[in-house]
């Protein structure tokens, strides 16, 4: 899983320097990358890094044992299918409007619900007992606290700042803060989650390990 996170950020890295102008990343979502005709030299890198990401996380699930009864793990599993999914562009091969939109939520979701799960689950574990509940109310927090400011600034948007269009960098032009940006959120949210995705891969698996006699 760690591994995965660090070819997402390579990978990633790569696609923006490949971007055709200026890249932004406060004000340019990760779907700018992804797409050949607005990312035509990088965008098969920003696809490889969904997928690295992706596949290094269902590597990881797969090497657990059988024993290891875990809870999230499913969430987590769905997850990273879809944004394997996302990064196809289904609406490109199966006629869905905003499939990749939709499926890049429901990835983000997904991981980050079967993450906070699996964190609190191995808290307990260690710990013998059932987790602080300030412990979880953190967890929880922390994990989807960028992604409820998305929804949140989105909402704004939507009821008193209409007059604006989508994210883009028109609002590093026009001054607006990069604070009310879906794009803002968008790479918090993967930041927060490579970090999760790093100490459980490492704490988690190493546990795992070492109470399985692997």
């Amino acid at each position: 899983m760690p591994a995965g996170v660090l070819a997402f950020w390579v990978c990633m890295l790569v696609a923006a320097a490949h971007f055709p102008s200026e890249y932004d990343w406060r004000y340019m979502t990760t779907s700018q990358l992804i797409y050949p005709e607005r990312n035509p030299a990088g965008h098969l890198w920003a696809s490889a890094a969904l997928i690295a990401c992706a596949a290094g996380g269902l590597t990881w699930l797969s090497a657990l044992p059988r024993t290891a009864r875990l809870q999230g793990l499913p969430l987590l599993a769905a997850g990273y299918g879809c944004m394997i999914l996302s990064s196809l562009l289904p609406e490109r091969w199966l006629s869905i409007r905003d499939g990749h939109e939709a499926l890049a939520i429901a990835g983000f979701v997904g991981v980050c619900a079967g993450l906070v799960l699996l964190s609190v689950h191995h808290l307990a574990s260690r710990s013998q007992r059932h987790a602080p509940r300030a412990w979880l109310i953190a967890l929880a927090g922390l994990a989807f606290s960028p992604i409820a400011l998305a929804g949140i600034t989105q909402i704004y948007l939507t009821w008193w700042r209409p007059d604006l269009p989508w994210v883009g960098l028109m609002w590093k032009a026009m001054g607006v803060s990069p604070a009310l940006s879906f794009a803002l959120w968008e790479w918090i949210t993967c930041a927060v989650l490579s970090a999760y995705m790093t100490a459980i891969g490492l704490a988690v698996g190493e546990h795992v390990c070492r109470t399985s006699n692997c």
